[in-house]
């Protein structure tokens, strides 16, 4: 049960849930987006999060879009997991979403709000920073498309008004070579100990993180070393790992030990399984 009142809105225009917001921020009271909601409903009965007034997003049908623009893929925000990952139409994105609880939760998950996540595995955004997705995003100054890369510094970046409305993705990127994969401590459903996404573009890999340090990642320092054909695999596993943005996680999950160990043996499985695929 939540511990204390909030209004409800269900705007179906962009411009109708930018006035809402003002129009409760105005009365110095707290409102909030949410597009699946089962992340406001799990902190909210912990007393981790609090609203005065939330902003559904699902009514607006420029966040529900999933479809193929001449040469983009646009997929809207309240999109769940499970409608993403049963289209098909971005395959890496598909399978790593797949990933991320179990099928009943994945309903109600969206990309939006996994992307948007409190939590730091985020793992619905590691296919998008590896595509360099765009991201369209209303606010104050109307409706903008930014690159997502530029938008997402450990965290998203958004102002407190802005929410997206869609992810936008060269439909190139659907079509590359690609490997996911993921290491828990106990079932698959669970928290990442260490959770990879990769493409070969180029002919050479990419790869984005999750689990490994307190935010998802990608790092082209990494990325260099593990395209080395100088090294050999192993040799690009251990020297890659100096190319980390952050100290590896330690928690109940597992220690930081732990985590490298399970990285390096994650990083040699895709290397050796995308390398047969150049």
């Amino acid at each position: 049960m939540i511990p204390f009142d909030f209004d409800y809105y269900k705007p179906t225009k962009i411009e109708e849930a930018l006035q809402i917001y003002e129009n409760v921020k105005s009365q110095n009271k707290k409102p909030m987006y949410y597009s699946g909601g089962t992340e406001f409903i799990t902190f909210a009965r912990i007393n981790k999060v609090y609203a005065d007034a939330v902003i559904d997003l699902k009514g607006i049908p420029d966040c529900h879009a999933l479809e193929e623009h001449d040469d983009q893929l646009i997929i809207g925000s309240a999109v769940s997991l499970n409608k993403i990952a049963d289209s098909n139409v971005f395959p890496l994105l598909g399978r790593k979403v797949k990933d991320i609880a179990d099928h009943t939760s994945r309903n109600k998950i969206t990309i939006g709000g996994n992307i948007n996540s409190q939590l730091i595995y985020k793992e619905g955004i590691l296919p998008l920073l590896l595509s360099e997705a765009k991201v369209k995003v209303a606010g104050k100054g109307g409706v903008q498309v930014l690159p997502l890369n530029e938008m997402f510094n450990m965290n998203l970046q958004l102002e407190q008004e802005q929410f997206i409305i869609q992810i936008l993705i060269e439909k190139s990127y659907t079509e590359y070579p690609f490997f996911t994969l993921k290491k828990t401590k106990f079932s698959q459903v669970g928290y990442p100990v260490v959770s990879i996404a990769a493409i070969i573009k180029d002919n050479q890999i990419r790869l984005a993180f999750s689990g490994v340090c307190h935010y998802p990642f990608r790092s082209e320092r990494m990325e260099k070393v593990l395209n080395d054909p100088s090294l050999t695999l192993t040799e690009r596993v251990e020297q890659a790992l100096s190319g980390l943005p952050d100290t590896i996680i330690n928690d109940i999950q597992a220690s930081a030990e732990y985590r490298e160990f399970v990285l390096k043996s994650a990083l040699l499985e895709t290397l050796e399984t995308l390398e047969l695929k150049k």
